[in-house]
This record gives structure tokens, C-alpha cells and sequence, in this order.
């Protein structure tokens, strides 16, 4: 919900809306729609209405679609429902808060990074330990997203960049204390560091991180043990990115029980021509039926 880069940033710019992107993605991932329907919604316009014009260039279908639903309900979360409506999805998608904010990240060393566009572009190997906040206070959780963790059996913390997209939603006020109502939490690891942020980052480092930030014990970390292929590591090396390291002395120390499982995706990635954003995508990713299935064994041991 700090979004604040790209097609996104320009629709909070323009229209003072919430982001939307994150939003669309677990929509459409839970859409029981047709295919078609799902492919609109995550349809990206390549130019703009005519040879003159930019202004739809780079949007997505489905964040234009929220931007209208926000202005018709009044708020995000009902926005979110009624888009949810049209996509038939199965279970819920509440945004953690409401609130209009902007990421900030203070390094240990006071170093201030604003917004999190921002924060992606610095050139910090490592965030380890940075203070996160935002750029208005308080920062309050949605009230419906606080019951949803409470009343939750189980939370799964899923992989993600760690300090831009998963530590702003910990951080937010309110969370913390719903979390420590649920009786189960797993951490789903990442499979790969990036040269920014996490460079050289085991799967504990991730976990201690988590932990600190969200101020709470995790019960599980779920991480993968298969190697990606030498191709897809080669590319991923050109970047400075590398996979995360697995210790298995780190784990020995955690309160957590670390489970390793094959988890790694064998299908190739379908790209479309007019989205611009398809050869940026992950080359190494989680399979989800793997996943879910070693979160079942976890739930029913």
C-alpha cells in the first residue's frame, strides 16, 4: 500500500488514490473468472489513445479499473470488493490500511530514504537493521484486515523484497499486536537476493528481519533445496543477484523450525508483446502447487 513507482505512482500523483498494482495481482490470482477475464485485467496498454497522446502508456486495465471503483465507493477497501465481484474471486483481498502514506527507511547509519520508489533505485547492499516508518503517523491497520489475521489459523508471510513490499505491511500500526493472536506463522523464504537490499542474505538473515520488524516469533520457515539451473543463475549473476544462502548452523539458534522442501517452478514464464514489464520478471520462482502443499503438511502435522 506505499507503492509509489511507475504507472502506479503517476495514478497517486494524479488522482490521490491508493495504490493499486499489488492489489490487482491477488485479485486476479484468486479470480474463479475466465481466462479472458483475467487477461483484461492485467492487460497493459503499450501506447496512448493516439499517435499524440502518452496518457494511457504503460497503465494497466485492471489499476484503472480500482481508480474507478475507488472514486465510485469512496474508499479502497470497498473499491477492492467491488472489483472483487466482477473477478468472482474465492476469499478475500483487504488492503492493511487505508491510510495515504509513503515509505521511510532509515539506515542504521541515519541515512533517510524516502518513498518507496525511491528506496529501489538506492544503491545499499544491505538494509540490515533499518528503521521502518512512514512519512505521517500514525499509520493505522485496516480494521477488517486486523480481524481477518486474528481470527486467521494460520499467516503466511510469502516472499517478496523484503524492506519495500513486505516490511511496510508488518510496520504498519496494528499488526504486530493482531499477529500475536495467531497460533501459527510461517515465513516463506526467497529464493534469490538482490544486489540492493538483501546482497548476500541467508534464509535466517530474511527471518531475523521479519521478526525484528514485525515484532513477533515466527513458527515456521518454509525454504526451498533445489539448485535453479546454471542458465538462469548466470543471468541472474549479471546483476549482482545470487540465491539465498541456506545455514543450516543459523537454524540451530532459531526459536522457528526451518523446514527445506523442493520448491522451484519448472514452467516457463508466457510473456506478452505489449506488455513492456515481461522480460523483467522472475526466471526463478516458486512453484505454487509446491508450496501450498508444504504448507498443508505443516498445517496438519
Amino acid at each position: 500500500m506505499v507503492d509509489d513507482g511507475g504507472s502506479t505512482g503517476l495514478l497517486r500523483d494524479q488522482y490521490g488514490v491508493l495504490p493499486a498494482g499489488d492489489i490487482r495481482q491477488c485479485l486476479v490470482a484468486l479470480s474463479e473468472s475466465p481466462q479472458a477475464v483475467r487477461q483484461l485485467f492485467n492487460h497493459r496498454f503499450p501506447k496512448g489513445l493516439n499517435e499524440t497522446s502518452k496518457d494511457l502508456s504503460g497503465q494497466n486495465f485492471g489499476n484503472l479499473c480500482l481508480l474507478a471503483a475507488e472514486q465510485i465507493t469512496g474508499d479502497i477497501t470497498s473499491a477492492v470488493k467491488l472489483a472483487g465481484s466482477m473477478l468472482a474471486i474465492s476469499g478475500q483481498v483487504i488492503p492493511v490500511t487505508g491510510d495515504d502514506r509513503r515509505l521511510v527507511i532509515t539506515t542504521v547509519d541515519g541515512q533517510v530514504i524516502e518513498g518507496e520508489h525511491q528506496a529501489e533505485l538506492t544503491e545499499l547492499p544491505s538494509l540490515r537493521g533499518a528503521e521502518i516508518s512512514f512519512d505521517k503517523n500514525p499509520t493505522e491497520v485496516n480494521p477488517k484486515a486486523a480481524q481477518a489475521i486474528r481470527q486467521a489459523d494460520v499467516v503466511v508471510i510469502v516472499p517478496g523484497d523484503l524492506y519495500t513490499s513486505i516490511a511496510p505491511a508488518l510496520a504498519v500500526q496494528g499488526v504486530q499486536e493482531a499477529l500475536q493472536k495467531v497460533p501459527c506463522i510461517i515465513q516463506v523464504a526467497n529464493l534469490m537476493n538482490r544486489s540492493r537490499h538483501t546482497a548476500n542474505f541467508s534464509v535466517a538473515d530474511h527471518a531475523a528481519e521479519v521478526e525484528r520488524i514485525a515484532g513477533i516469533k515466527l513458527d515456521y520457515v518454509l525454504y526451498n533445496t533445489e539448485a535453479p539451473t546454471e542458465e538462469a543463475l548466470k543471468i541472474y549473476a549479471r546483476d549482482g543477484e545470487f540465491p539465498v544462502a541456506v545455514n543450516q548452523t543459523e537454524f540451530a539458534q532459531a526459536t522457528y523450525q526451518a523446514i527445506g522442501k523442493p520448491l522451484l517452478s519448472k514452467t516457463a514464464l508466457q510473456s506478452h508483446p505489449d506488455d513492456p514489464l515481461a522480460n523483467n520478471r522472475s526466471l526463478v520462482r516458486h512453484s505454487s502447487p509446491q508450496v501450498a502443499k508444504a504448507i498443508l503438511e505443516i498445517c496438519q502435522s
